[in-house]
């Protein structure tokens, strides 16, 4: 059975997130270890030491309660899409998100993380902030990426973008067994800029060793790759875009402009970022 790890700080994002999450686990027949976390201040103990136990106490106590009065309202929204049956667990943690986050994935031998891309405290690290890189290509799992406009639809098209490498095969490989269990088409993009050394041949190549699944591949000359991306999606109605992590520094473009501006199609579109 496949594990998600969901990060939530119970924030609206955080929860529109969750449909996500529960839809995936339905489609990979998986279960979710919802994971929350909060970071304790650094007290000077030397000032207060009779106080130094007793404000750590209520902190904690106090995210313990909000964590435990949160849970059932996101059981509730299991059960108003039909998915109770779906096992969650859940673990309470001090410190990083990003740290507890890559934590989970070990002990708890997560396949994939499903998160919103906006929150209330300490998300902006995963997304905008100077540890992006790192957090996207350590995780070591696919991580499902949800704008927090985006409304879950059937999965019927699934957007991958490539440059044509060896190696992403293996990415698009894990695509394609999602794929199958959606019955969902798979697009590939290839923005082919003034730059681009991929050969014909190359991509012929490909195109015959997919020849039997349902696949498509397209090849858009452009130099300007997010404006081709995003028209992509648009135009070819993606309704999730799977990104090699290679791509990490469009990624961000994508979760800050993009959503700030409430002006690109790619807005409303959840992103799975494949690690290499």
């Amino acid at each position: 059975m496949k594990k998600i790890l969901f990060p939530t700080d119970f924030s609206k994002a955080a929860n529109n997130a969750f449909v996500f999450a529960l839809e995936f686990a339905k489609i990979l027949k998986g279960e979710i270890v919802l994971l929350h976390t909060f970071e304790l201040p650094i007290v000077d103990n030397q000032y207060f030491p009779e106080n130094y136990q007793v404000i750590y106490d209520s902190l904690e106590l106090s995210q313990f309660e909000r964590f435990k009065d949160e849970i059932p309202k996101l059981r509730a929204i299991a059960d108003e899409l039909g998915l109770q049956g779906i096992k969650l667990s859940h673990k309470l943690m001090d410190g990083s998100l990003v740290y507890n986050m890559k934590d989970c994935v070990k002990s708890e031998n997560i396949d994939f993380v499903v998160m919103g891309t906006a929150g209330a405290t300490g998300w902006t690290e995963v997304f905008v902030g100077t540890n992006t890189g790192e957090v996207i290509n350590t995780i070591g799992v696919p991580v499902l990426c949800v704008p927090e406009d985006a409304a879950y639809t059937k999965i019927e098209t699934i957007g991958f973008t490539t440059r044509f490498r060896e190696k992403d095969k293996e990415a698009l490989n894990k695509v394609l067994k999602i794929a199958h269990k959606t019955n969902a088409l798979v697009k590939c993009l290839y923005v082919k800029t003034s730059q681009s050394d991929v050969s014909e041949d190359t991509i012929a190549m490909w195109e015959k060793d997919y020849e039997h699944e349902n696949i498509q591949f397209f090849v858009v000359p452009s130099d300007n790759v997010k404006q081709s991306i995003e028209e992509f999606v648009d135009h070819q109605e993606i309704d999730i875009l799977a990104m090699m992590t290679y791509k990490h520094n469009f990624f961000v473009d994508l979760f800050t402009t993009s959503l700030a501006e409430k002006l690109s199609y790619i807005s409303e579109v959840p992103i799975l970022s494949l690690h290499e």
